[in-house]
């Protein structure tokens, strides 16, 4: 059975003992919830947030336990630069085990992160696995239109890449002008806000528990 604060931060384990996927520790008790699970580092798909209470807390308690913290900031509605996907990359290659993919709700930017890993990790033949991340249940994955691409990139990378693997294809050919371009001619052009653009520092607020 479930604990409570695995249901409340909507946390699964991608491959057991390897990778495991949650949401943003909004109720506190982050440094007990990542001891019981024995992370060793968390990837904040947020991105670096100086300006936000949460993001500062959030290191404090990976700190104050001994737990790596990477930023990596993915837009849920911008289509990723190829920066953006190679950082992603190698923040799974240099992370010690097991990792904690984070988001604000563990349902969009962690679906996305969790099939490019088993994609980089196992290969494109992982593809199955890698699209079951997207699941409604037990994921809670209810994509808004403009983030229906995260899925959609899938098949893009499958196509492209051919018998390369991930990462050689997305160093040496991907790029979000053809993304879009692809998307587009399958009448998909709806499913995504814009491109990725350099990171934007929201104004402070106070109390800032906000979804960036």
């Amino acid at each position: 059975m479930r604990s409570l604060p695995d249901i409340l931060y909507n946390f699964h384990w991608v491959l057991k003992g390897e990778i495991a996927r949650s949401a943003q520790a909004w109720a506190g008790f982050l440094k007990p919830f990542l001891k019981r699970h024995r992370i060793a580092t968390v990837i904040n798909l947020r991105g670096h947030n100086p300006r936000w209470s949460w993001w500062h807390k959030e290191k404090r308690d990976c700190d104050a336990i001994g737990v790596h913290h990477y930023d990596v900031k993915l837009n849920s509605r911008r289509l990723p630069s190829r920066a953006l996907l190679l950082d992603m990359l190698e923040a799974f290659d240099d992370a010690k085990r097991p990792i904690l993919l984070k988001c604000s709700g563990g349902q969009d930017r962690t679906s996305f992160a969790a099939a490019l890993y088993l994609l980089h990790t196992r290969g494109l033949a992982a593809r199955e696995a890698a699209d079951a991340q997207f699941a409604r249940w037990p994921y809670l994955h209810l994509p808004r239109r403009q983030q229906r691409w995260l899925k959609a990139f899938l098949t893009f990378a499958q196509e492209g890449a051919g018998t390369q693997k991930l990462r050689e294809w997305i160093a040496t050919t991907y790029s979000p002008e053809d993304f879009s371009a692809w998307l587009d001619a399958r009448g998909l052009g709806s499913t995504f806000k814009g491109l990725q653009g350099p990171p934007r520092i929201p104004a402070p607020k106070d109390n800032a528990r906000h979804k960036v």
